[in-house]
């Protein structure tokens, strides 16, 4: 007579999906009725936050946000599989960590020159080259039979790094070119954030719809993913270019510009290590958050609990707006600062000891929101120390920085394994908060600075 061992499944609230994802919405769609403290009553005719800006520009970054959240929705596709897709080619544990290491070192070298090519080359053209990595991988991975060759990995990587900064780029040289106010310019950064997250979560229900059997050779999620790519590709050659050509004579050559406004600037230098503690920290969530939450040895819908640290991420983006500005309760540095810290103690509780199931949910919903919150706050400030044609060379160079821990992790994991995962989670929430300390310091020197200018 055989032994049954029966499992304990662990089973997320149903209402934890609908609570957050309205949430979200009531940051979003209320915005417009309290952005305006000192007006009694607001009419129709009142200008939205959403509106600000000419007509050219509305239409422009409409067209944008949809051609964004499309990258988002291939970025996702590529995404949801995760482990999976590992475990399907064959796999085993030192072969997967390999893979990823070799993933990693291709972001760490060649994504940190793409920020300063795509610098040199411009943003549309970086953007079209983004779409051509992105068409490539999904037409390899289209055929069951491609769908695990080394090559995959490597363009993989380099899209989704250039993916961190080329977009950006893009919108805010638009932003100058068309001289808007840089408050349309900071909406549009938490709205990026904001349908990106949107974009992620349905990327995983095309991934559902279009899943078929591997057997009949062709997957479509990735087919769909190559021809968004194409739609990608023709748009941008459509759209009116921006021209780069006096960026040379204003700022001189790039090495010495990016060694005067990045290496030498403390400002910036505080941004690039703020960028790069959560560049390091998402990377490790993403390898890790599956392992601990089912390390028990209970049964988890991951897939349902996923979506739910997306939605986290857009409620957070959603709070931008509410913390700067004329709402804002705090200094813009104060409010990035507890962004970080609690970012950093809801991984410090999971790395110190094992929780259960749903306080790993809440903790990681709470660095989901953070995350949401640090990614346009930071945009933001680049954008009030960073000249713009910098932009690409610095969040390369931050994203390096970011990966070079994640490289070494996965190195000493896929040869020796002798590195447990709360020391890696454990190392993420202590970059986080000390990057939190950086923005603070950032604050009183941009006090000091006033004050010195006063005295003057």
């Amino acid at each position: 007579m055989g032994m049954v061992v029966e499992t304990e499944e662990w089973v997320l609230t149903p209402l934890a999906y609908p609570l957050l994802s309205a949430a979200s919405l009531a940051a979003v769609l209320l915005l417009p009725h309290f952005s305006r403290p000192h007006a009694a009553v607001v009419t129709p005719s009142s200008p939205s936050p959403f509106d600000v800006g000419t007509t050219p520009f509305l239409r422009f970054r409409r067209a944008f946000l949809l051609l964004f959240c499309l990258a988002s929705v291939a970025e996702g596709i590529h995404s949801v599989f995760g482990e999976d897709e590992f475990v399907r080619c064959g796999f085993g544990r030192e072969q997967m960590a390999a893979r990823l290491a070799a993933a990693t070192a291709a972001v760490l070298f060649l994504g940190g020159a793409s920020g300063v090519v795509s610098d040199k080359l411009g943003p549309q053209n970086a953007c079209i080259f983004y779409w051509m990595l992105q068409l490539a991988v999904g037409a390899l991975k289209s055929f069951s039979g491609l769908r695990c060759a080394w090559v995959n990995n490597f363009i993989l990587a380099l899209a989704s790094s250039m993916f961190s900064f080329c977009f950006e780029t893009w919108i805010v040289l638009e932003h100058e070119k068309q001289g808007q106010n840089q408050d349309s310019l900071f909406d549009t950064f938490w709205l990026m954030t904001f349908f990106e997250s949107i974009s992620l979560v349905g990327s995983q229900g095309i991934t559902n719809l279009l899943l078929d059997d591997d057997n009949k050779g062709i997957l479509l999620p990735y087919t769909f993913a190559a021809l968004v790519s194409v739609i990608g590709i023709l748009y941008i050659r459509k759209a009116p270019s921006i021209s780069t050509a006096h960026h040379a004579s204003v700022i001189g050559s790039y090495q010495k510009s990016f060694f005067a406004h990045v290496l030498r600037d403390k400002r910036v230098l505080i941004l690039v290590l703020a960028q790069a503690s959560v560049q390091f920290s998402v990377s490790a969530f993403w390898f890790l958050w599956a392992p601990t939450i089912v390390a028990d040895g209970r049964d988890a819908p991951l897939s349902l609990i996923y979506p739910c640290f997306l939605v986290s991420r857009m409620l957070g983006s959603a709070a931008v707006p509410w913390f700067y500005g004329a709402m804002a309760p705090f200094q813009n540095e104060d409010s990035l600062t507890t962004a970080y810290i609690a970012a950093g103690l809801a991984l410090s509780v999971v790395a110190y000891d094992y929780q259960e199931i749903g306080t790993l949910v809440i903790l990681f919903c709470i660095f989901h929101a953070s995350v949401g919150f640090i990614l346009p706050s930071l945009a933001r400030f680049r954008t009030m120390y960073l000249p713009n044609e910098l932009r690409g060379g610095m969040m390369s160079f931050s994203l390096a920085l970011g990966n070079a821990p994640m490289f070494i992790f996965l190195i000493q994991g896929a040869y020796h394994g002798n590195i447990a995962n709360s020391t890696i989670l454990g190392l993420a929430a202590c970059g986080l908060l000390s990057a939190g300390g950086c923005i603070h310091m950032l604050r009183r020197w941009r006090k000091h600075t006033r004050q010195n200018v006063r005295s003057l």
